[in-house]
């Protein structure tokens, strides 16, 4: 028997890549002859991410619709067509046995030819409100991948599988890494350490929460290690002089930054919030407004309203040094949050979601 050829699309965001490579890592583990290839969007991180883990892509000429009107926006039906034609060609070249959609612009056309082809396909929903790239392909997919329940109303029922979302599996461990993750980073032993998280590219409203607390953490007594992204670090760079500050573009190793945390901030998207159930650290969930169905928000909101997190929204910034300083003197409410949110883990997503795929390609 010929090895299996996989096609996977999906990007944009960390979100959508991280999951896609960690279920191709899964398959690869199960099948190591298996032939695989992403589809992406030109200019997008994973044209830079996916070959870094090891994997082919090619890049459709596609962007998502803005909600006002932009010239990307006028130019969005000839960027369809040419990316139907070219996931067309794509699919036709490498001949998949199945196609799997994480998410993101490239996904949609991707995953329309393969349905138009009768290959099977498989989509991975990792919000709790679905984008309208996957309310559209959950028509004609054989089976969806989804980490939060009452997903009927967006999707076909009898398609619907609870699995969660893919994870790194380094963070299964950090339990057993608190001691390498402090050397990692330098850290002070005797200090409680704040990991303050806005995603990759960054996020403007944390980062200059952050700005404006400098002197507070510093009367917390509080060391901070504070990922600004991609697009803020030029700006902020300037505090890693501080004595209990330490400025990062990206963290590499997420699994000791995570281990080494005793508090953490962040944005609230599907993989973060995912890592976090896992990670059972007390988080401060800041979610993004800015996003599409503003599903940040209700993914952290599902989160707090089982008492695993505090939300707190962009509008009441306001009263962050009351919320924090209050959860860094009760260590009963930490303990409380930490077990909450480990109670909504569920670290075996990657195997579940192979499990899914290894049985249409063995129809």
């Amino acid at each position: 028997m010929r090895p299996y050829n996989i096609l996977i699309s999906g990007g944009g965001t960390g979100g959508h890549i991280y999951p896609a490579i960690a279920i191709a890592n899964e398959i690869k583990v199960r099948y190591p002859d298996a032939n695989f290839l992403f589809v992406g969007a030109k200019d997008r991180m994973e044209m830079e991410k996916v070959p870094q883990a090891g994997y082919e892509i090619k890049g459709l000429w596609i962007s998502g619709i803005q909600r006002k009107l932009t010239i990307d926006n006028l130019s969005f039906p000839l960027k369809f067509i040419s990316s139907l034609w070219n996931a067309h060609k794509i699919i036709k070249q490498f001949k998949p046995d199945i196609a799997i959609g994480t998410g993101g612009f490239a996904s949609g056309p991707t995953l329309i030819m393969a349905n138009r082809k009768n290959i099977p396909t498989l989509i991975q929903e990792q919000n709790s409100f679905p984008g309208i790239t996957n309310k559209m392909l959950s028509k004609k997919a054989n089976k969806i991948c989804v980490a939060y329940d009452h997903l009927e109303r967006f999707f076909p029922s009898d398609k619907i599988i609870k699995t969660g979302n893919p994870v790194r599996q380094d963070l299964l461990t950090i339990h057993t890494k608190e001691q390498e993750g402090k050397g990692f980073f330098n850290l002070d032993t005797t200090k409680k350490t704040i990991l303050v998280l806005g995603g990759s590219l960054g996020a403007r409203k944390i980062n200059q929460l952050v700005e404006s607390n400098l002197e507070f953490f510093k009367n917390q007594k509080v060391q901070v290690i504070w990922q600004c992204g991609k697009l803020y670090f030029e700006e902020y760079k300037k505090y890693d002089d501080l004595e209990n500050v330490q400025v990062h573009q990206f963290v590499n190793r997420m699994d000791l930054a995570y281990a080494a945390s005793d508090i953490i901030i962040s944005r609230a998207g599907a993989s973060s919030v995912s890592e976090l159930c896992i990670v059972g650290k007390p988080v401060i969930f800041i979610p993004s407004p800015n996003v599409a169905e503003d599903h940040q928000t209700k993914n952290a909101k599902s989160i707090a309203d089982k008492h695993g997190a505090i939300m707190l929204a962009e509008s009441e910034l306001d009263t962050f040094p009351i919320v924090f300083e209050t959860l860094l003197k009760d260590r009963g409410k930490q303990e409380d949050l930490s077990e909450n949110i480990k109670e909504l883990a569920l670290p075996g997503a990657t195997t579940a979601i192979v499990n899914e795929i290894e049985k249409l390609l063995k129809k």
